[in-house]
């Protein structure tokens, strides 16, 4: 007869603890108006494009950041939602001359596109620190 010994289950862990969860509608708020996705005071952006090496409040090391294209790519798709059917809905009703088109809808989309860019930036920074992604994990720095 053969006996059966029972075990205990095995659990993997690293053998820390959890990290805290942050808030990701805060933080890509925070982004938005350009400030510190951690604390929400101190600035995001020392020029237009270009993220602070940290937060001037909190300290918050921005240096690892890496949103690469994708505001470009999101500002594209917005302003392009917002254009392309006012282009579409105004030439079928109004037929307005090509030259006044091209007067409007470009300087109208070079606008918006440029307004949109920072602020959806700071977002996309704001999801990165929130999502511990590239560098914002205290835990695992290497990322």
């Amino acid at each position: 007869m053969k006996t059966v010994v029972a075990r205990a289950p095995v659990t993997w862990s690293s053998g820390a603890e959890p990290a805290e969860k942050r808030n990701v509608w805060t933080a890509m708020r925070r982004g938005l108006r350009g400030r510190c996705p951690s604390c929400g005071e101190g600035k995001l952006f020392r020029a237009f494009l270009k993220t602070a090496d940290h937060c001037s409040s909190c300290g918050q090391d921005f240096t690892g950041h890496r949103a690469d294209d994708l505001p470009a790519y999101l500002v594209i798709v917005i302003v392009g939602h917002i254009v392309v059917p006012a282009v579409l809905w105004i030439e079928t009703n109004y037929a307005p001359a090509v030259a006044l088109q091209l007067a409007i809808y470009l300087p109208f989309t070079l606008i918006a596109s440029l307004l949109l860019l920072q602020p959806v930036k700071g977002a996309v920074v704001g999801l990165q620190w929130a999502f511990r992604m590239h560098g914002f994990d205290e835990e695992n720095p290497e990322n």
